[in-house]
């Protein structure tokens, strides 16, 4: 959990009001009499800045404190928050390892990146191209040789791509 923002309190505001225009009936105005709302992953994935990511339910997920998808408004502000032009690099390096590790096993693994690369490639790649590819990239990147990108393997990797990170980007 982030509990950290780079928003004024306007933003955070306008932020409430995105939320609360999704499930009106179930986001109160007022908390102090039901704390613990959370929005289901649909709602999320189909807002406007979410909506055409490839990685939109892993974006989600990653965000979310009960691992499901659903999202409180301090997990909505943080999500918002880490892809804001204003967030650090450092800061999104770490949410980007979290979006591309599919498994949730603290690595980038060879299946990782089939995935990874299926969906920014919305598919098109061969099998062979795709294996290629993921055989490539752990070659390059896998500093202690085991098969797998940890998270400093991961931040070399994309330290060498400085545009890697500008796809974290949303606007509120």
């Amino acid at each position: 959990m982030m509990d950290c923002t780079f928003f004024t309190r306007k933003e955070i505001l306008r932020l409430h009001g995105r939320y609360h225009e999704m499930a009106p009936n179930v986001v109160p105005m007022d908390y102090t009499k039901d704390p613990d709302v959370k929005l289901p992953m649909q709602l999320i994935i189909n807002m406007p800045e979410l909506k055409e990511n490839p990685f939109k339910e892993r974006i989600v997920e990653s965000f979310s404190e009960d691992g499901e998808g659903s999202l409180s408004f301090n997990d909505f502000v943080d999500m918002f928050s880490v892809l804001s032009e204003m967030a650090p690099r450092e800061l999104k390096a770490i949410y980007a390892f979290k979006i591309y590790d599919f498994n949730t096993d603290n690595f980038i693994c060879k299946s990782d990146l089939e995935k990874t690369l299926n969906k920014l490639t919305r598919e098109e790649l061969t099998a062979e191209e795709i294996t290629l590819v993921c055989e490539k990239v752990i070659e390059e990147a896998d500093m202690d040789g085991d098969g797998k990108l940890g998270f400093a393997d991961f931040e070399n990797m994309i330290s060498k791509a400085p545009d890697f990170l500008s796809t974290f980007h949303i606007r509120i």
